[in-house]
Formats: C-alpha cells, sequence, structure tokens
C-alpha cells in the first residue's frame, strides 16, 4: 500500500507567509464585514502559503469578535490574528487579555509600537519588559515584534533588541511622502538589523513587488523584492551603497532573476531574516509575482 504524498505547495519557499494581512489598515481600509470573509477566502485559495495572519489593532478586537459571531466561522474554528498594539506597552496586558477571551480567536504574531514620549531605547525596554511579564501566561511561543522610531535613535533601539527573542518592526510607507524612507535609510536599517542578526517585519507601503512610483500620489513606494534581495546582500557582507542601489532597482526582471538564483539555504537565511510584511492588498503581491514567473498558477 502507497503512502499518499503531501501535495507540493504552489507558492515557492522564498514568499511562504510573506504577506500579512492588513486589510483593514490604510489605504485599503476595508471594512471588517468584507475584509474577513476575504481573509478566509485567501486562505482557501490556491495561494493560500502566501498570505499570514489576519492584522487587526487591539482597539477592533472587539468588533472583530462581534462579526465573528455573526459572520463566516474560520475552517478550522480558530481565525489566525496578528495583533497590533499601538499602544505600547500600557495596552498590552488588556489586548492579550481580549484576544484570549475570544476562543475563535488565535493569537498568530504581536506586534508591539515602542513607547513614545521617551528616548528609543527606554521605549524598547518599557515594552520588552511587559512582554516579558506577560507573553508566559498569554501566548507563549508566539513570535512579536517592537515597531522602532524612524530617525537618529533607531539604531539605540536596535540594541535594545538585540540578543533578545524579539523581532524589530519598521515602517516603510503610509498615506504621506515623510512616510516613505529612501534607499539609503531603508539600507541602513537593513545592514543594522543584520549585522544584530535580528529578524524583522516591514509594514506600510511594500504591495508591490517592484520600486516604483505610485501614480495616484507620485510617492516613490519600495518593492518587497527588493528587500527581500537587499536583506539577502546584507547577509553576505553589502554595504550601505550596495544596499541602497539594490533597492533603487525599478526592473523586476532583474530582481526576479537574482532571487531565482538563490539556493536553499540563502532562501532560508533571507526568510529567517526578513519574516514578513503587512499589505493591505493579497491581490496585488501575488499579482506581481505571477507577472515576473515567480509563482506559477496550478
Amino acid at each position: 500500500m502507497t503512502t499518499p504524498q503531501t501535495p507540493q505547495s504552489v507558492i515557492p519557499p522564498l514568499f511562504a507567509g510573506l504577506c500579512d494581512d492588513a486589510a483593514i489598515f490604510p489605504p485599503g481600509d476595508l471594512a471588517l464585514p468584507q475584509a474577513v470573509p476575504a481573509h478566509l477566502a485567501h486562505h482557501s485559495a490556491w495561494y493560500a502559503e502566501l498570505v499570514g495572519p489576519f492584522l487587526c489593532s487591539a482597539g477592533r478586537i472587539g468588533a472583530l469578535s462581534e462579526q465573528l459571531a455573526a459572520g463566516e466561522a474560520p475552517l478550522d474554528g480558530r481565525l489566525p490574528v496578528g495583533l497590533i498594539v499601538p499602544e505600547g506597552s500600557a495596552g498590552l496586558a488588556d489586548a492579550l487579555r481580549a484576544v484570549a477571551a475570544d476562543p475563535r480567536l488565535r493569537l498568530a504574531g504581536l506586534e508591539v509600537l515602542a513607547d513614545q514620549g521617551k528616548p528609543a531605547a527606554e521605549g524598547v525596554r518599557a515594552v520588552r519588559a511587559e512582554l516579558d511579564r506577560l507573553l508566559p501566561e498569554y501566548a507563549p511561543g508566539v513570535e512579536a515584534a517592537i515597531e522602532l522610531p524612524r530617525g537618529p535613535e533607531l539604531l539605540l533601539g536596535l540594541d535594545e533588541l538585540e540578543g533578545t527573542a524579539y523581532r524589530a518592526k519598521f515602517r516603510t510607507g503610509g498615506v504621506s511622502a515623510a512616510a516613505f524612507p529612501g534607499e539609503l535609510e531603508l539600507a541602513s536599517f537593513l545592514c543594522a538589523a543584520v549585522y544584530r542578526k535580528l529578524a524583522f517585519k516591514c509594514t506600510a507601503g511594500l504591495h508591490h513587488a517592484v520600486r516604483h512610483d505610485d501614480e495616484a500620489t507620485g510617492f516613490a513606494h519600495h518593492g518587497f523584492l527588493n528587500v527581500l534581495l537587499a536583506t539577502h546582500a546584507a547577509l553576505e557582507g553589502a554595504e550601505h551603497a550596495e544596499l541602497a542601489a539594490v533597492l533603487g532597482e525599478r526592473d523586476g526582471a532583474v530582481l526576479a532573476a537574482k532571487l531565482t538564483g538563490l539556493d536553499e539555504g540563502q532562501v532560508r537565511a533571507a526568510r529567517a531574516a526578513f519574516t514578513a510584511f503587512g499589505t493591505c492588498s493579497i491581490a496585488e503581491p501575488l499579482a506581481d509575482l505571477l507577472a515576473l514567473n515567480l509563482v506559477a498558477l496550478p
């Protein structure tokens, strides 16, 4: 009698779980009655392994619970949630309790903004201390990331994460031009995170594969393939200028060819460093991967 073989995913390991579903965040701002069914559809689609958890801010967990009670239930009975806590250490305990109180929710990840109104290192330490206190009780084994402030104190914040179990989170876009770091600023973050052996995730502005200017706003957006390749280059010892050039590359075929050439070990290393990014659209990154022949229809 032969043993049934597990079907091979059509999503290559380089992209597995890369896209966290931030549909309810700007600029998408999808309402929960539309966003939750759409997320469930993603996880039952052929590209399901591309998609990470459903990102939800702490203040909307109650509304999410109400939506699940009134609407379609997740296939396994629990919705994987990436919990966002913008209030920092002060909001962490209540947010974790809210998720734990709903059996329809499964905490799949945690992202906490470093405490504001104080030096970056102190803000990171405050969140880190609360995570150390609360995670063993409410979320043992769950990966947590601390969002660091951009600017001159970034490296001090990263220093506070070095050697801990926590990841860094870096904002790569938003609803204003100032929210988008330039190539050199992002290169500096990548160098610093890799040097400290810190895993990281990015958020905002990365829903297309390749560096481009948005037609509606004129803002220059980073591409997630650029970030993947620059992460690999940083792991190989590239310096800031070289990383900035990779981040500025606007030819998708060039990026795709270089990423396709990575071996299994290089893929694992790149994704162990760059774990995911939040995107308000799953369709757009998927369409770009298909167009560049990095993912094939089943």
